[in-house]
């Protein structure tokens, strides 16, 4: 699109929004990226994991978080697949998926609801041992590999 003059814009604008409808997602495509980010935080889960667990490859983890420092940090969730918990990252996503459940969650399928309220509640957990000490905010978690695949 190099050198394109205004009007060259507007016969290409003119041209994608004739194919618009090819572009356009059904509702059933945005349910399954709804559900299939949801799963993406269980699979990033850190800790005890519950019995529910749906990501059944994934097995209890960094079990031992905080005990240098005499705390509970076992929880939260993974920043990726290295095994390192970032506070802050982990509280602005978290802070997303709040505001969205609050925005938009009696659009929800009441099952994704209660997914979502399960990933913000698995978050929160976390991210109140972080601050469990007087005069301390954990805000990174690393550790070697704790858990089995």
């Amino acid at each position: 699109m190099k050198n394109l003059s205004p009007p060259h814009y507007a016969l290409l604008f003119t041209a994608l929004l004739a194919q618009l409808p090819l572009f356009q997602s059904s509702y059933h495509e945005y349910q399954d990226a709804l559900s299939k980010s949801i799963l993406f935080f269980e699979g990033q889960r850190s800790g005890y994991l519950p019995q529910d667990q749906r990501v059944t490859w994934r097995a209890n983890s960094g079990l031992s978080d905080g005990w240098t420092y005499n705390t509970d940090l076992t929880g939260g969730y993974y920043d990726a697949g290295d095994n390192v918990k970032f506070g802050f990252p982990m509280a602005f996503t978290t802070t997303m998926l709040a505001w969205s459940v609050n925005e938009f969650g009696d659009l929800m399928p009441p099952k994704e609801l209660r997914n979502s309220l399960v990933a913000i509640r698995w978050a929160t957990d976390y991210l109140l041992k972080t601050v469990s000490q007087p005069n301390r905010i954990f805000v990174q978690v690393s550790h070697k590999w704790h858990g089995t695949l």
